[in-house]
């Protein structure tokens, strides 16, 4: 068939090819699933552009209707409607609840940015948010957390491209400060990580035994006096991040740049109010 269609282009039936024959006869799965499939969909805009110009080019010219885009995204109605219902009721008072199904109704925020009134109630929704995540840690990992303290926030898959070793570094770097200069103004902090590593992958697992390791050096220097608490929530799932994200003030999206196709957990913080600290160059943004 390619033959037929593309007489002009030799080379082009070996491109094409499931087969790959320069390699010592590998399939190419890649291939399989583009002929196989009846649509192929990239994960956002700029994803699918690089695919069709690159990879797969010679595949969007013999089928030019099969690539298309739906960009990844989240799901208000999940991860602000029933993940922080305290948020959802003010937004439903301050806007109505349009917003739902019409998130760019939240523009409306921007008029209620000056009033104090308005910021006060944010505020409370936000620690009434954090205390309840205080309450788990303590309930079920024995470490008490200030729910005044700013809460800094990475829960991701455990992997070393998504730097949570880095991350780390910056704990232990803010650790040592502290007990350098323990005069100094510093913000309460309470970082906190949770995730799941590959059952085979055993970097992953070792960034996991070190971020434990640190929180137990961390949380119990006396010296630190809660200027500094590490923790690593455990058996991380949906259920947990709808408690975590909430209470997110800082949201860490610091994966090393380029390696992230269309990440939607900074969504997910973003839409309940957190700041994001992001790698430039992510795809996402």
């Amino acid at each position: 068939m390619v033959k037929s269609h593309y007489p002009d282009d030799s080379s082009l039936p070996s491109r094409v090819s499931i087969i790959d024959e320069n390699n010592g006869r590998q399939v190419r799965m890649a291939w399989l699933a583009v002929i196989a499939s009846h649509k192929v969909n990239g994960v956002s805009a700029l994803h699918s552009e690089l695919m069709v110009q690159s990879l797969f080019a010679d595949f969007a010219m013999i089928f030019p209707g099969r690539f298309c885009n739906k960009t990844n995204g989240v799901t208000p109605r999940r991860w602000l409607g029933l993940a922080n219902k305290p948020l959802s009721s003010l937004l439903d008072d301050v806007i109505d609840k349009t917003w739902r199904t019409d998130l760019s109704k939240l523009s409306y925020l921007n008029q209620q940015a000056d009033f104090p009134g308005f910021i006060d109630k944010i505020k409370q929704v936000k620690l009434q948010n954090k205390s309840r995540l205080a309450e788990y840690i303590a309930e079920n990992l024995n470490v008490i957390v200030n729910p005044h303290a700013l809460f800094d926030v990475q829960i991701k898959r455990i992997h070393e491209y998504k730097r949570q070793l880095l991350n780390l570094l910056q704990v232990i770097n803010r650790y040592n400060r502290i007990l350098k200069s323990p005069d100094d103004e510093w913000v309460p902090r309470v970082v906190i990580f949770a995730g799941k590593a590959a059952s085979s992958y055993v970097n992953a697992k070792l960034i996991i035994r070190l971020i434990n390791d640190v929180a137990k050096v961390v949380n119990n220097d006396e010296r630190i006096k809660n200027k500094l608490k590490v923790v690593f929530v455990p058996n991380y799932s949906v259920s947990l991040a709808q408690m975590i994200i909430p209470a997110t003030d800082l949201s860490e999206q610091i994966s090393l740049a380029g390696t992230e196709a269309s990440g939607t957990g900074n969504m997910k913080f973003a839409l309940n109010g957190a700041l994001t600290i992001g790698t430039l160059g992510r795809r996402e943004y």
